[in-house]
């Protein structure tokens, strides 16, 4: 898969665009500052945002073309962003570190899903905040975007045994319109919540 991302992210566009998450923006203006980190960030373009809004922003992908527009971006934003080339496996950052976890269209393998979910929670403080969305199992029939491998894609009641720890202030599965890049575009069917870690 790392191969599959450098090849997307080495184009000159953005793949998804440059403006960040419309659902990860509204939820970031409620969230108190500290430092945030964004796993699977591609591009950067949230990290980017999360950073011209005062935050520290964290992130890390598997793809260095990915860190090259998002250093890019970041600069030309004027903000730094402290972003690192690395697997799930390979990361590491102190426990109890963070302040919130930001997951968007962060798709993992199904089997290694829980346990990846898990390693990043440890890197979270007690009572930080998660902002999660992803696509759902009905967006099989779309063709907005994500995984062609329906395991890869979200429900509910995964989310509520892959995230044990969190007190969830809402989760929901709705449909949406994508407008973020060449690679998101048209109606979508989406997983998405916000919780604190018990």
């Amino acid at each position: 898969m790392k191969d599959f991302w450098n090849e997307r992210y080495a184009a000159k566009d953005y793949a998804y665009g440059i403006e960040p998450n419309v659902f990860f923006k509204t939820q970031l203006e409620v969230l108190p500052k500290g430092k945030i980190l964004f796993p699977a960030e591609g591009e950067g373009r949230n990290a980017v945002f999360a950073a011209q809004e005062g935050f520290e922003a964290y992130a890390f992908d598997t793809s260095k073309e990915g860190k090259i527009k998002a250093e890019n971006l970041a600069k030309n934003k004027n903000v730094f962003i402290e972003y690192l080339v690395s697997s799930i496996e390979e990361t590491k950052y102190p426990l109890d570190f963070f302040d919130a976890i930001i997951f968007i269209f962060a798709h993992f393998p199904a089997k290694f899903r829980k346990e990846y979910h898990q390693k990043l929670l440890t890197y979270l403080k007690p009572n930080g905040f998660v902002i999660f969305e992803a696509f759902g199992k009905e967006q099989i029939h779309n063709a907005s975007g994500g995984p062609a491998n329906a395991e890869m894609l979200f429900s509910e009641m995964e989310i509520k045994t892959e995230f044990p720890e969190i007190n969830f202030t809402f989760l929901e599965t709705v449909e949406v319109l994508l407008d973020e890049g060449p690679f998101h575009q048209g109606k979508a069917s989406v997983v998405r919540f916000v919780g604190t870690k018990k």
